[in-house]
């Protein structure tokens, strides 16, 4: 048996999303807030047993059902939005956690790590997914393995081979870790135990990982014996994990699940903080405002102070046309939540629709933070151009649209921005000098090959 919650599960991608390459560099990283501080808040004890600097470690959310998780690019994990909907509990999540901190302290792929190490998130999704096509081809290195050689330079076997010994190897490391956090890895079992069941299904219901690799009993076996041993093994998620765990899986369910679906598992008599935020976000896609708000209205009359359901109603009102309305709740937001950037960037674009020149420039100060607090989210970019061309300052704009370009994969036009933004930008200034870094890094680079998947957010 090789490989579990690893890079060996990036066939998952393409069969996803179709057949070949192409339809699997669609899928999208997805950016919340609210979704990112549960999974960090699940993974820092684990992180810090494995001797990891938690601050180090980038964990990433792919927008695919698939049941997978893997790490890529020295110490960043990705995982999927279906192994969360699929969990039943956070222990089960902290399981899969665990293994891949596991790899990441092992150094395992070391040479693909490496390479790797330097690009974005997006890219790196690019090329995982290149090496998924190249597996779903039955390994014909002619179907995506440009996207992996061309791109950032990473042999395909380096990238998606682990042996049987580092998988052993990950599993007892993970089990030390979660001891050593005071937790169980019951959960690690339980999803090894899912993925064994897709074995009883027919080929085409399974997931790919059922499929390519099907489970060693004999390695469950081990790791559930290991697991019993532990002195920690009948220990639970605390009651705070708990209800942030299931808030993070009704608002995954209510943002990308099905109208029908979402409804039948939070239905109307749920009066739960998930049930409440799952229909929300539902009858937000429908759209059904009225009920959206009633639903949004609801939460904020149980947590007044929480800084997300203020944030949905902002989000609800802004996307349905009602931007003036939407600016206060994503103050309050902003307020109770200051150093959370998409937060910022979700009232900075509520503050640019305004078309109100005090307001875009207290939109620029938003955005400014934000991009100080993390320089990879494109949309806070794109807002930025926006705003700073309003404000006239074309220069920055220009510089703005450049740093959108290139974090996008678009090297060729980042290289236009940032040539406009060098010219009229005052020589030594620290925008100029920023444009040169682009121009320097776009020819050095000479671009990814084919097209990053998109960024997704929630808001």
């Amino acid at each position: 048996m090789k490989r579990l919650f690893s890079l060996s599960l990036v066939t998952a991608f393409v069969t996803a999303a179709g057949a070949g390459p192409a339809p699997a560099q669609g899928l999208s990283l997805i950016r919340d807030s609210e979704i990112e501080n549960t999974i960090r808040a699940l993974a820092e004890p684990v992180f810090a047993a494995a001797g990891l600097n938690t601050d180090s470690v980038e964990v990433h959310l792919v927008n695919d059902p698939a049941l997978n998780a893997f790490v890529a690019g020295g110490q960043r994990i990705f995982i999927n939005t279906g192994m969360i909907l699929r969990a039943d509990h956070p222990g089960q999540l902290s399981g899969v956690i665990a293994h891949e901190a596991a790899h990441i302290a092992g150094g395992h792929l070391a040479r693909a790590q490496e390479a790797l190490r330097d690009a974005t998130a997006q890219s790196i999704l690019a090329a995982v997914l290149g090496a998924a096509a190249v597996v779903a081809a039955g390994g014909n290195a002619g179907v995506g393995g440009a996207a992996i050689v061309g791109g950032v330079g990473v042999g395909r076997r380096s990238i998606l081979q682990y042996s049987r010994i580092q998988e052993s190897a990950a599993d007892q490391a993970a089990i030390r870790y979660l001891d050593a956090s005071g937790q169980s890895g019951r959960g690690l079992v339980e999803i090894l135990e899912k993925i064994g069941n897709q074995t009883a299904l027919l080929r085409s219901s399974q997931d790919v990982y059922a499929r390519s690799h099907p489970l060693s009993r004999d390695r469950v076996a081990a790791l559930r014996r290991d697991v019993e041993a532990s002195r920690f093994a009948s220990v639970e998620a605390s009651a705070e994990q708990t209800a942030a765990f299931e808030r993070m899986k009704a608002k995954l369910q209510g943002y990308l699940g099905r109208y029908a679906e979402t409804l039948r598992k939070y239905p109307e008599s749920d009066t739960s903080i998930a049930g409440y935020y799952a229909r929300a976000l539902a009858y937000h896609r429908r759209p059904d405002v009225k009920r959206a708000l009633a639903e949004t209205d609801a939460l904020l009359d149980l947590m007044p102070d929480d800084p997300y359901f203020n944030e949905l109603r902002g989000q609800i009102l802004f996307e349905n046309g009602r931007v003036a309305e939407a600016v206060p709740p994503y103050e309050r937001a902003v307020l109770l939540a200051p150093k959370e950037p998409l937060l910022r960037i979700g009232l900075a674009r509520a503050q640019i629709a305004l078309n109100d020149p005090a307001r875009n420039r207290e939109a620029i100060q938003h955005l400014e933070r934000a991009v100080r607090i993390d320089r990879s989210i494109i949309s806070a970019w794109h807002q930025l151009a926006i705003a700073y061309g309003r404000d006239e300052q074309f220069g920055l704009s220009s510089l703005a649209s450049a740093e959108r370009a290139f974090l996008s994969g678009r090297i060729d036009e980042a290289r236009g921005h940032a040539s406009r933004a060098e010219t009229v930008l005052p020589a030594g200034s620290p925008g100029a000098l920023r444009a040169q870094d682009i121009l320097n890094a776009s020819h050095a680079d000479g671009g990814p090959a084919g097209r990053r998947p998109r960024n997704r957010r929630l808001r």
